[in-house]
This record gives C-alpha cells, sequence and structure tokens, in this order.
C-alpha cells in the first residue's frame, strides 16, 4: 500500500480522490462513533445527547458532500479496507478514549487536522484538477470550519461540567 502524504502538494486527481476518501471515512467514524455513545446510556445528559446527535447528522453531511466530490473526479477510487487501514495507521481511528466528551472531541479535533492539512496540500498544488478548485477549496474550507465549531461545542460542555 502507498502511503498518502498532505505534507505534499496534491499531484493528481487519483491522489486527490484517495484523500477525499480518507475524509469520507474520517466522517463515518465520527458518525458511528457518535452513535453509538448516544445508544450506550439512556442516562446521557440532554445537552450530551443533543451534542451527539448533531455530530453525528453533521458527519453524513460531510460523507454525502465529500461524495460528491469524488464522483465528480475522472480517477478510480480506492477499496474501502485499504483506506480504512490508512485513517487508523495516520489517525489512531481505532483507539478507544476515555469518556464520551473526550471521544467526541478528538474525533472532532482529527477531522479539523486531515481538513486543514488537505486544503494547504491542495493549495500548494500547481495540479489542474477535472474539479473546480474553487468548488473543491469552498466544500473542504466550510467543513473544516464546522469541525472547528464542533470542537467548540465539546469543548465548552466539557468546561460548563466542571
Amino acid at each position: 500500500m502507498v502511503a498518502v502524504s498532505l505534507h505534499r502538494p496534491v499531484g493528481s486527481d487519483h491522489q486527490l480522490a484517495r484523500l477525499l476518501q480518507i475524509g469520507v471515512v474520517l466522517e463515518e467514524v465520527v458518525e458511528a462513533r457518535a452513535e453509538k455513545h448516544a445508544q450506550m446510556t439512556d442516562e446521557l445528559d440532554p445537552a450530551v445527547s443533543e451534542l451527539l446527535e448533531h455530530a453525528s447528522a453533521e458527519s453524513a453531511d460531510h460523507r454525502r458532500e465529500l461524495e460528491a466530490l469524488i464522483a465528480t473526479l475522472e480517477a478510480e477510487t480506492v477499496p474501502f479496507d485499504e483506506i480504512k487501514r490508512l485513517v487508523e495507521a495516520q489517525y489512531e481511528a481505532d483507539e478507544e478514549f476515555d469518556g464520551i466528551l473526550y471521544d467526541q472531541l478528538c474525533n472532532e479535533e482529527t477531522a479539523y487536522k486531515f481538513y486543514d492539512d488537505l486544503i494547504g496540500a491542495i493549495e500548494a498544488s500547481e495540479t489542474e484538477f477535472s474539479i473546480d478548485r474553487e468548488r473543491l477549496l469552498s466544500t473542504l474550507e466550510r467543513i473544516r470550519e464546522e469541525e472547528a465549531e464542533g470542537a467548540e461545542d465539546v469543548t465548552q460542555l466539557m468546561e460548563s461540567r466542571e
């Protein structure tokens, strides 16, 4: 398996498709973990339940947006299992974290960092992609901002519970 690096400019539609697929998997991880935590107990604080429901729905929206971007690229995608292994190796998506809010914060921050790195790698690239660069960047920048807001929401909720 060839590693995908965000430390270099994105050089092709194929590489961009792989990176967007990693974003899809990250969103699936956030969505699945939020749903798992929401179902774990009936005794969740209503504010925590609402936060988890919002995170799950937002991640599903992000996943669909990323899939739409991938569909417009002139590139073959990589099998899901290979991308999943990349995500687990690069972003430690398979590790357990203490506490529901800490786990959610880690998920939001990991997604934010990934999108921030991806935007930087695209901006550093001189490659002409088969997708409109402005559409691509504006979508990723909006998703990154929503991840930052999600991390802030979790942080505020954690602070209010101290």
